[in-house]
């Protein structure tokens, strides 16, 4: 994206560390990522500029850097940014001494002067007047805030005794928006790890709120209402406008959200398990069709911006309609009723009349997908959004947890393959002995995976072991968790998120918080909880268990930001009282009835394992159980087997000594 730029880039490593060091000139990090907007801006007017590379290219060392690529570089840079500006976003830009410490940072800047912001030139020319003039007080800079960083990746300190979460749940309901649903203002983001968690016991509260979140989303325009999958987040509190950029990780992690909270709506509330449902399929369908590479992996993002008719380029202007664009493309009479139905009004609900696409009352399903197909076939018409086609090994490995749970609800084996072809392109293309962080068009990056890639990738592969019945998958979860114990251990007993053989910098990246994937640590429980249960390995639970007390001063504190630890304290909580974590063991087709069943009625932290009598490689699972049926078994309490949907539900929720 920026080649042609005439900055002159380099990227970020050795060599130009080291060519800033040799010639004593301070370096300009910018910091980015393919489907960001202000990036693009930014890219347009400011690194595009000759006279501003005039300025940068004789006097700095510029270097680009991926966010999605370098994560580590990114955390530790924004918590500088963060602490110099009170801020921060992306693009950011920071300058760093030619040790690589940071003393001046920002985020976005225009090409000149504008509303009291100083032009990216005038910033440019001031730090270079700066380090050439007063270049003490440049160090005394970047010391101070590396010595305020010192202590800034250690987690938040925890109260003695258990974790009392029902505390935490009142605590987080005070966050709620009960108007628009979800959690905070704007910007709103989706929230899946919180949803997940508020699913976990049932409780008539939890559940309402994790629903009407749901519903909301499902009904805003941050979800695409024609083409599936949701935007990165909503710049208003009622989900009406989004920030166009889609995610592949928003939407992996929302795919099992919506999949677990069709399970929780009741036999009664038809048209609400119809919503949930048909975002589910949506988000399925999107990945297939617009994210979905040759190699079986999943591209990243898909841009927020694409062109207009005179090549000019607009945010969100891909997915927006007017009432006439409607009628163009579906008639007089399903045009006026699709703009009732989507809330496409004359003045708009976006910018310059355009309107984004909002689902309003419950309109006739049938005539809903009919009218939805033919606008969607319209919409290709358009200038698409540019997509970046990198694999991220992390994203990718959410991608096919969610699947998987997806196709053994809805008993779908082209999504179950799907995650198989996704668990494929990480094994073949990311796997060398080390798990690499990315790759592009088959060949892997030299980064090396972070803790969220170790943890996601190993709980999508066991989690595509356990529904197929194919033990090969746990074998290569086993080998992705053995190398992560040794990389990323910190002595409190949870993870670092870079490896301790990582590139050293000013401070080494942790962060227990969920923003807005899990953190490497929850990652990293998840999959030892899984592969643990699936390969009757105590040692991975104990280990689990350990680190999870980290996460506890965070989930106490700031409960709106630690989902996915609350998730886990959930479960934990309900196997207190009975409903321990079980393997259950479903003798007969992967995606047949039974299982089917038992994807639909299983308690969050249940490893579901399917597979024909004999099935090998899954310690002592598959013993003695050769008659077709569900086996459910829980501490030291077997039930019969059985393909008895009733008998099934008592045995999945009875709460045993």
């Amino acid at each position: 994206m920026h080649a042609d730029n005439p900055i002159d880039w380099r990227e970020w490593g050795e060599e130009a560390l080291a060519e800033a060091r040799a010639n004593d000139r301070p370096i300009l990090l910018s910091v980015g990522y393919a489907a960001c907007h202000w990036c693009h801006v930014m890219a347009h007017e400011s690194f595009s500029d000759p006279a501003i590379a005039e300025l940068v290219n004789p006097n700095f060392i510029a270097i680009k850097v991926d966010r999605e690529e370098r994560p580590d570089l990114d955390a530790v840079f924004m918590k500088a940014t963060q602490a110099l500006t009170g801020s921060g976003g992306w693009p950011m830009t920071v300058f760093l001494t030619p040790e690589g410490l940071p003393f001046f940072a920002g985020t976005y800047y225009p090409p000149v002067r504008t509303a009291g912001m100083p032009g990216f030139g005038e910033v440019v020319s001031a730090i270079d007047t700066a380090w050439r003039q007063r270049r003490d007080e440049a160090d005394a800079s970047a010391a101070a805030i590396t010595a305020h960083l010192a202590d800034a990746f250690e987690p938040l300190p925890a109260t003695e005794g258990k974790v009392d979460v029902w505390a935490v749940l009142d605590r987080l309901s005070g966050e709620f928006d009960p108007i628009h649903g979800g959690f905070g203002t704007a910007p709103k983001f989706p929230a899946p790890l919180l949803i997940d968690a508020l699913l976990v016991k049932g409780e008539p509260g939890s559940l309402d709120v994790a629903q009407r979140t749901l519903d909301a989303m499902a009904r805003g325009g941050i979800h695409d209402q024609i083409g599936g999958g949701f935007a990165r987040y909503s710049v208003d509190p009622g989900w009406v406008v989004p920030h166009f950029e889609k995610m592949l990780y928003d939407n992996a992690l929302l795919l099992g959200s919506y999949t677990r909270g069709w399970r929780r709506v009741p036999d009664h509330d038809p048209l609400l398990r119809a919503q949930f449902e048909r975002v589910v399929r949506g988000i399925a369908g999107w990945l297939e069709r617009e994210l979905l590479l040759p190699s079986g992996g999943f591209a990243s993002s898909l841009d927020a911006d694409s062109l207009d008719s005179r090549g000019m380029q607009h945010e969100g202007i891909y997915y927006c309609w007017t009432p006439g664009l409607l009628t163009d493309a579906l008639g007089a009479e399903d045009g006026d009723w699709a703009a009732e139905v989507f809330h496409v009004t004359t003045t708009g609900t976006f910018e310059h009349g355009l309107s984004t696409l909002q689902l309003r009352g419950n309109p006739d399903a049938a005539r809903l997908a009919a009218v939805s197909a033919k606008l969607l076939a319209e919409r290709q018409l358009r200038f698409a959004p540019a997509r970046d086609d990198k694999v991220v090994a992390a994203w990718n490995g959410w991608a096919i947890d969610s699947l998987v749970w997806a196709a053994g609800v809805f008993d779908e084996p082209g999504w179950l393959e799907l995650a198989r072809g996704a668990a494929e392109c990480l094994w073949r293309d990311h796997w060398d002995g080390r798990l690499r962080r990315s790759s592009l068009g088959g060949q892997a990056s030299s980064v090396a995976g972070f803790a969220e890639d170790y943890g996601a990738v190993a709980l999508g592969f066991a989690r595509l072991a356990g529904a197929t019945g194919e033990a090969e998958w746990l074998s290569r979860a086993q080998a992705v968790l053995a190398q992560a114990l040794g990389l990323f251990d910190a002595e409190d007993g949870g993870f670092h998120d870079a490896a301790a053989d990582a590139e050293r910098l000013f401070a080494r990246a942790r962060d227990v918080s969920d923003n807005p994937t899990p953190s490497g640590t929850s990652a990293l429980i998840a999959a030892l909880r899984l592969v643990g249960l699936l390969a009757a390995d105590e040692a991975l639970i104990v280990r689990a268990d350990l680190a999870s007390r980290t996460t506890r001063g965070l989930l106490e504190q700031a409960p709106r930001f630690a989902g996915s630890a609350l998730l886990d304290a959930l479960v934990a909580d309900e196997a207190r009282t009975g409903l321990r974590p079980a393997v259950v063991v479903v003798i007969g087709e992967p995606l047949g009835q039974d299982a089917r069943a038992t994807w639909r009625m299983a308690p969050i932290g249940t490893a579901v394992l399917a597979g024909p009598a004999g099935t090998e490689g899954f310690a002592h699972h598959f013993e003695d159980r050769v008659e077709p049926g569900v086996y459910v078994c829980r501490g030291t309490t077997c039930f019969p087997p059985t393909s008895d949907l009733t008998e099934l539900r008592t045995a999945l929720w009875s709460r045993v000594n």
